[in-house]
């Protein structure tokens, strides 16, 4: 056993995934090829004082609960289907640690609610996830905490807005919906130049991913640059839509901070929900990716030639505004390019007729099309298309979805597992119809 440890690391990553690590200070699962649920929302003790040393335990900093065997007492503070998984999508993202929670956006407000108090700012890219827009314009302003947006893509304007009260740069790659992409290298050297003239006394500047989109099977953004990633694992890495999950993976320094606010603010990710990512999701997102990236290849390259559409934005076709960028941060784990499974398509016509066919066309594949399906949401084995701008999106004014980039007539399509041929001749047959 100890041997065929020692050589793990000498298998594909991919392999990995698949077989995951049942055993640790924590769990001992080596018997079973499929790891059990546990599911015990309170712990049995030994006495008073052993539940004391576990609450102590887990609120210590200086504890690392890696090597040190744990003390469960509740669920809500550790328990092992969800440490399993933790341990598997921080070695899949090349991180030192991993916390799981509820939702994506839970991860993605403890990611800010640790780094961040009352006084401080936060710079985010200017296109993003609605809800995640929602958090920092309508939620952290209440708490005294600043978002400022920005785009990300012009790296000398973003380090002009790196001021001393300035402790995130947040941003999504590729962003939601519109798939731009953010240069990862350059926006770490100019947070660093940033880091290294402030004053010692202050707190230092995290970069925060959102890797939701890519996943760490195509990106992998703390290799590239990043402090700290986010995503939702309701999405690819859980892949089949059953089970709604968030992920935080980052710095151990960090680590028991973002432990005690899933504590205290209540949203850890329950057993059961672990247990499928860890199953299912994780070990079948290579297989997944690959089939979804080959049709999504072909599906942007048919949306490009049809001539109801005005422009199609995909990181796989050359045509995208970056996708020399995205060919050099977009890799899986072998090192082949890894453009993801989201295309985002704009229809012709004035803001007005554009808009007009878009509502028409999502209406029709919702009472004619199998392989296509309307619906929010995206990374499941089913194809999945939406209309942002009154969708997921819809948390934005007109005039913030405008300066965002948000075209009225712009469609998202999270590509599934279906035969490219079928999921092509449904949207040929919507796309005649206006």
């Amino acid at each position: 056993m100890t041997a065929r440890k020692d050589k793990k690391r000498a298998y594909h990553k991919e392999t990995r995934l698949i077989h995951g690590d049942f055993h640790s200070p924590h769990w001992d699962y080596r018997d079973h090829i499929v790891p059990p649920i546990s599911a015990s929302a309170a712990y049995r003790l030994e006495s008073a004082e052993r539940g004391a040393q576990g609450f102590q335990a887990f609120a210590n900093p200086e504890l690392n609960r890696h090597t040190q065997p744990p003390i469960y007492i509740y669920d809500r503070l550790d328990e092992p289907s969800r440490s399993m998984l933790e341990d598997n999508l921080a070695a899949a993202e090349e991180g030192e640690c991993a916390v799981c929670f509820a939702t994506g956006m839970g991860a993605i407000t403890a990611s800010l609610g640790v780094l961040a108090k009352a006084g401080d700012t936060i710079l985010a890219h200017r296109t993003m996830y609605g809800c995640t827009y929602s958090l920092m314009a309508n939620w952290l302003p209440r708490f005294g905490i600043t978002a400022k947006f920005v785009d990300m893509k012009d790296v000398a304007a973003l380090e002009r807005m790196l001021t001393e009260d300035v402790v995130a740069v947040y941003f999504e790659t590729p962003s939601n919906p519109i798939l731009e992409i953010v240069d990862l290298a350059s926006i770490r050297q100019a947070v660093d130049r940033a880091n290294a003239a402030r004053n010692p006394k202050k707190r230092k500047i995290f970069i925060v991913v959102d890797n939701t989109f890519a996943t760490a099977f195509c990106q992998r953004p703390i290799t590239l640059g990043a402090d700290v990633v986010v995503a939702s694992l309701t999405k690819n890495v859980g892949g089949f839509g059953t089970d709604m999950g968030g992920v935080w993976v980052g710095p151990r320094l960090l680590e028991p901070d973002v432990l005690l606010f899933r504590k205290d603010f209540g949203a850890p990710l329950a057993p059961k929900d672990a247990w499928p990512p860890l199953v299912y999701g994780l070990p079948t997102l290579a297989l997944r990716s690959r089939q979804q990236i080959e049709t999504a290849t072909k599906v942007a390259r048919y949306l490009e030639g049809h001539p109801a559409v005005a422009k199609v934005l995909y990181p796989g076709l050359p045509t995208h505004p970056q996708h020399t960028l995205a060919r050099k941060q977009m890799l899986d784990p072998d090192g082949n390019f890894a453009p993801g499974i989201m295309i985002y398509f704009i229809l012709k016509g004035t803001p007005e007729q554009a808009r007009e066919a878009g509502r028409k066309m999502m209406d029709h594949l919702a009472d004619h099309a199998l392989s296509v399906t309307l619906a929010v949401s995206l990374g499941q084995i089913r194809t999945l298309i939406e209309h942002p701008a009154s969708m997921t999106h819809a948390p934005l004014p007109v005039e913030a979805q405008v300066a965002a980039g948000l075209d009225p007539g712009g469609i998202r399509i999270s590509i599934g597992i279906e035969r490219a041929d079928d999921i092509m001749a449904d949207l040929e047959e919507a796309l005649s119809v206006l």
